[in-house]
C-alpha cells in the first residue's frame, strides 16, 4: 500500500525496490520513514507523466521543509532505465537526518519514469543544454506542487539538489522559481561529458550558466572537486563565472581531490560536503532542527574497524543485520529481500572470523 494523499501506483516497483524497501509500508529507521512514490506530473506543454520517487523524511509529526533532489546522466544510455532513486538512498537520508523531507525524483525517462531521456538532451554535436536543463527543472518543479500538499511538507521553505546533470537542472530551476524555492545546491553540475576532460561544446554550455543567471536571484551553492573528470576546476570556474556575472548568486567551494575521480564526491564522499551544506544552510538560516534519531550504542566488544563497520551499517540502506562475537568478531549485510535473509548472511559472516558464538545484535536498525 502507499501512504495516505499519495498517488496510486501505476506500475511495479522495480525489483531493486523490492530489494531495498518494504513493501508493507513505510519503512522507518533511525527517526526516520521511508517510502517509494509516484508523482503524477502534468506539464505547461499539456504533456503527462509519472515519475518514480521516493521520499526519506523525518517520522515525527508536524511539517518539515523539503528538499527536492536529481540524479545526472549516465554517459552510457544504456544505463538509463536501470537507474532508481535508491542510489540517491544515503544522501537522501543526510538531508532528512537535518530534518528536512527529502524526495528524490527521477526525471523523465530515468529509471521507471515515463517519457524520453533523449528528449532532455539531443545530440554532443547540437547539444540542447538550456533546454535539458529547464526540462529537467520542470520535473522538479512538479515534484514540489505535490509534495506541498502532503501533510508532512512545509512547502514555504524548498530547496533543489542536484549532482551532475542535476546540477544543471538545479541551476535552471533557480532562475524560474517556484513558490517556495528559497536555496538551491548543485554538486559537480554539468552535463555533456562523454569520456574524461571530454565535453561537448563546452563554450555552449557556459553561455547556458550565464542565460539561467540573468534570472536567477535564489542563492546557491555549488561543490566541485579538484579532481573531477567531467567538469574539471578549470571549466567549473567559467560555469561560474558566467553565472555570477549576469546576476546569479552562487558560493562556489572547491573541495581538494576525492578518490580516484572526484566527480563521485556526491555519491561516495558524505563526510566531505556534510559540513558544506550545514555552512551553506546555516548562513542562510535554512538549518531546520535535526530529527530525532534514535541510534542503537554500538557492541561494547567491537575494536575500531568493528565501529566503523557499525556506523556504515547505520547509513546502509534495509533489509540489513549486524551480528558480532563477545570478542569482537563481527559481520553485516544490507540490501536483502527480508529481515531473516540478512541476519542469516551476517550471521555466516561474523562465524567465519569468530571464536565465540555470534549473536545479531541489530536488525533494520532494532536493537535485538
Amino acid at each position: 500500500m502507499r501512504p495516505h494523499g499519495l498517488a496510486a501506483p501505476t506500475r511495479l516497483i522495480s525489483a531493486l525496490l523490492l530489494l531495498l524497501l518494504a513493501v508493507a509500508g513505510p519503512a522507518r529507521a533511525q527517526g526516520l520513514v521511508r517510502e517509494p512514490i509516484d508523482i503524477p506530473a502534468t506539464y505547461r506543454t499539456g504533456e503527462k507523466a509519472m515519475l518514480e520517487a521516493l521520499v526519506v523524511r523525518p517520522a515525527g509529526p508536524g511539517r518539515f521543509p523539503l528538499a527536492v533532489m536529481t540524479h545526472g546522466a549516465p554517459r552510457d544510455r544504456g544505463e538509463v532505465r536501470r537507474r532508481t532513486p535508491q542510489g540517491l538512498l544515503a544522501q537522501a537520508t543526510e538531508f532528512a537526518r537535518r530534518g528536512w523531507t527529502t524526495v528524490v525524483v527521477m526525471r523523465r525517462g530515468y529509471g521507471a519514469s515515463e517519457g524520453d531521456a533523449a528528449l532532455e538532451y539531443n545530440s554532443c554535436k547540437t547539444p540542447a543544454y538550456e533546454a535539458s536543463g529547464r526540462r529537467g527543472a520542470d520535473d522538479l518543479r512538479e515534484a514540489i506542487r505535490f509534495m506541498g500538499q502532503q501533510p508532512y511538507v512545509d512547502a514555504r521553505r524548498v530547496i533543489g539538489v542536484g549532482v551532475s546533470a542535476g546540477g544543471l537542472v538545479a541551476s535552471a530551476l533557480t532562475a524560474d522559481p517556484p513558490p517556495g524555492l528559497v536555496a538551491a545546491i548543485s554538486f559537480a553540475g554539468g552535463r555533456g561529458s562523454t569520456a574524461d576532460h571530454t565535453l561537448c561544446a563546452e563554450d555552449a554550455l557556459v553561455d547556458t550558466f550565464g542565460v539561467y543567471g540573468r534570472t536567477s536571484r535564489v542563492p546557491m551553492l555549488w561543490v566541485y572537486a579538484q579532481n573531477d573528470r567531467y567538469f574539471e576546476p578549470r571549466v567549473a570556474r567559467r560555469f561560474h563565472a558566467a553565472f555570477t556575472a549576469n546576476g546569479g548568486r552562487a558560493a562556489y567551494v572547491e573541495v581538494p581531490p576525492f578518490g580516484e575521480d572526484g566527480h563521485t564526491l556526491f555519491t561516495a564522499g558524505i563526510p566531505v560536503w556534510a559540513p558544506i551544506i550545514d555552512r551553506f544552510l546555516a548562513e542562510n538560516r535554512l538549518q531546520p532542527p535535526p530529527a530525532r534519531i534514535s541510534q542503537a550504542p554500538p557492541p561494547p566488544a567491537l575494536g575500531a574497524a568493528g565501529r566503523e563497520s557499525y556506523d556504515k551499517y547505520l547509513a546502509a540502506p534495509p533489509n540489513k543485520a549486524f551480528v558480532a562475537s563477545g570478542e569482537g568478531a563481527y559481520g553485516w549485510r544490507s540490501g536483502r529481500r527480508s529481515e531473516d535473509e540478512a541476519r542469516a548472511e551476517a550471521l555466516d559472516a561474523c562465524r567465519k572470523h569468530a571464536k565465540q558464538p555470534c549473536r545479531v545484535v541489530n536488525v533494520n536498525d532494532r536493537a535485538e
